[in-house]
């Protein structure tokens, strides 16, 4: 079962790169947020390295909606779906390694960019990795939130903004605990450890809920 399910969650990362650069676009857009905005703020260093940290989520955030739509609606379309569910192995393992694909291909790039994208605000060597942290943390949470979205959208046969609209409400929870842990270190007086143990239990609680949530509504959608 462990073979089956690392090879879904490879085929979920290729896929993600093959089928319109999916990774690759979430990647160029999470660079356009963070070079745009500095242009809108002004030169302020001061001022760039404050609000740093919610640049880099904000921009995190919206690069992680894209190609989610296509995370079971391209299954589904082809049938592929239809052979996970009758596969005999748990609906809920194979939603969770979907997600872990999916993530793979465009959060962990992501994480991965964001020191090289901080040095444009202005951030610190230790605002830089504690950036870097939190959003290696929190990030796979907004992809399982992500994936209970994209698993109504494929049952509902509709995707595009109604997952954005599905989503939004419930990753301001992480984006507020993923700011408030790096702004602990950068501007204080807050202690770092409470957001951040707090985003990690975000991101378990989303795994379980991402999994029997999203299988829930792909039963559904295939009844």
């Amino acid at each position: 079962m462990i073979g089956a399910l690392v090879a879904v969650t490879g085929q979920s990362a290729r896929l993600q790169f093959r089928t319109g650069g999916g990774a690759l676009v979430g990647l160029v857009f999470f660079l356009a947020v963070v070079t745009i905005i500095p242009f809108g703020v002004g030169p302020d260093l001061n001022l760039l390295a404050r609000i740093g940290p919610a640049i880099l989520w904000i921009g995190a955030l919206l690069a992680t909606l894209l190609g989610l739509d296509r995370l079971f609606q391209d299954d589904r379309s082809d049938g592929s779906l239809d052979l996970l569910v009758l596969s005999g192995h748990p609906l809920e393992l194979i939603v969770l390694a979907k997600a872990a694909g999916h993530w793979l291909a465009t959060g962990l790039p992501l994480v991965v960019a964001a020191p090289f994208l901080g040095l444009m605000l202005a951030l610190e060597p230790l605002a830089l990795a504690t950036v870097t942290l939190t959003l290696l943390v929190g990030t796979p949470a907004l992809t399982l939130v992500g994936t209970v979205g994209a698993a109504l959208a494929a049952a509902l046969g509709r995707g595009g903004l109604l997952i954005a609209v599905l989503v939004l409400p419930f990753a301001i929870p992480v984006l507020i605990f993923g700011v408030s842990a790096a702004a602990a270190v950068i501007v204080g007086p807050q202690p770092f450890l409470p957001p951040f143990l707090i985003l990690i239990a975000l991101s378990l609680i989303s795994s379980v809920v991402a999994a029997f949530a999203g299988a829930a509504a792909i039963r559904a959608g295939l009844e």
